[in-house]
């Protein structure tokens, strides 16, 4: 067995599964957490065990910074997978979600290198996936790491405008609607948050070009998921000036109504400086900064320097669309701004704000976020917000020039 599914790996480059060969199969698969599994095998290696409602193709292969194993499967649900069993010693982590149209991917963090050894698939009860992970010398594992994604595998892009330089022609906006794919974000039936906030960032974006004085990108065009990473290496690569992120939460007890504005908070400031510098490629830490040659400790201070710049102009980013909200009249929260240590919060160069349109959970908030009309006020709202920043924002950088 082991033999037969190392040739599969190697065949494939990338450890693409036999179940993948001469399969289309669309219907979505469950996992079964309660018969599935992540152990410690051996001496040094690890078993992964998944059970799932149907087989689906699938593939497998490793990666670097930090070392994991990543695992593509064709629609498959993993929203059971935190109460699957995982008791190895060598995994630091496990997330599931989708990454593209279709396409699910199941991740552990590794605590260092391992290759895959055995990879294959039984079906008859559905499908039960097997995958076996040796310790592996640092270099046949970078090497492993190494090999690149065959043609339409690699995550989705932006739209992009063209760039520009910094200070040049219109203001580049990033509008990302929040969630999409296999994550619908908060639901109520038939509405979901992704659907909802696309179709809102479509009528933003409209509302942006109108006005003549932007240029726009969106971290997704699409119902497809987008991990929270990589939204922020799509605004960079859109030579984005500033990043909005559009969401409708639902909270489960209590009563919350009206709009929210989100800032990076103060105390998730240090942490997400050094998780950036631990696990991000060092070209996507600071726009137009290299950091290749420089150690984590280097890089976190970089990444300071530019956040204490940073931070005030997030803060008169949210004054600005507070001020256009309520000035066109529509309902905030009792707390309008707040602070918390959301991911696509924590570019440190790049001012961003986390824009909760309305809580789905309220049905007054439900219903107005349905309405076109309503909608157009918030996009309008937001347009005239944008462009008070960046006024302010443009003298106060004339000011410091002097």
């Amino acid at each position: 067995m082991r033999g037969y599914a190392m040739a599969v790996v190697v065949l494939a480059g990338l450890g693409l599964a036999q179940a993948a060969l001469g399969q289309e199969l669309t219907g979505l698969a469950r996992l079964d957490p309660a018969r599935s599994s992540v152990t410690d095998s051996g001496w040094s290696g690890i078993a992964v065990e998944l059970q799932l409602s149907q087989p689906v193709p699938w593939r497998v292969r490793v990666l670097d910074g930090p070392p994991r194993l990543v695992m593509d499967f064709r629609e498959v649900d993993f929203g059971q997978v935190s109460s699957m069993p995982e008791t190895s010693d060598h995994v630091s982590a496990l997330r599931a979600g989708g990454f593209r149209t279709g396409w699910s991917r199941l991740v552990l963090e590794l605590d260092g290198p391992f290759t895959v050894a055995e990879a294959g698939m039984q079906t008859g009860d559905g499908a039960r996936i097997r995958v076996e992970l040796d310790a592996a010398d640092p270099e046949d594992f970078a090497a492993r790491a190494a090999i690149p994604e065959p043609p339409g595998w690699a995550l989705p892009k932006a739209t992009l405008p063209e760039q520009r330089a910094q200070g040049q022609g219109p203001l580049t906006v990033v509008l990302d609607p929040g969630h999409g794919g296999i994550d619908p974000g908060a639901e109520r039936p038939p509405v979901t948050e992704a659907s909802l906030m696309l179709t809102f960032a479509r009528e933003v974006k409209e509302a942006l070009l109108r006005d003549g004085t932007f240029r726009v990108a969106m971290t997704r065009e699409e119902d497809v998921f987008v991990p929270l990473e990589t939204r922020i290496t799509l605004a960079r690569e859109a030579g984005g000036q500033v990043f909005v992120s559009l969401h409708a939460d639902a909270i489960a007890e209590g009563e919350a109504v009206g709009a929210t504005l989100y800032t990076l908070a103060d105390e998730a400031s240090d942490a997400a400086a050094r998780a950036l510098a631990e696990r991000h490629d060092r070209d996507d830490l600071l726009s137009g900064v290299d950091l290749t040659g420089h150690d984590d400790l280097v890089a976190t201070v970089l990444m300071d320097m530019a956040r204490a710049e940073t931070g005030p102009r997030n803060e008169r980013l949210a004054l600005a669309l507070e001020a256009a909200i309520k000035a066109e009249g529509l309902a905030m929260h009792r707390h309008p701004r707040q602070a918390a240590g959301f991911s696509v919060l924590k570019s440190p160069d790049l001012p961003s704000i986390l824009v909760e349109t309305g809580f789905m959970s309220s049905d007054a908030d439900l219903a107005r976020l349905r309405d076109p009309a309503w909608r157009a006020r918030m996009a309008r709202a937001l347009v005239e917000g944008l462009k008070a920043w960046a006024r302010e924002d443009a003298a106060l950088k004339d000011l410091l020039r002097r």
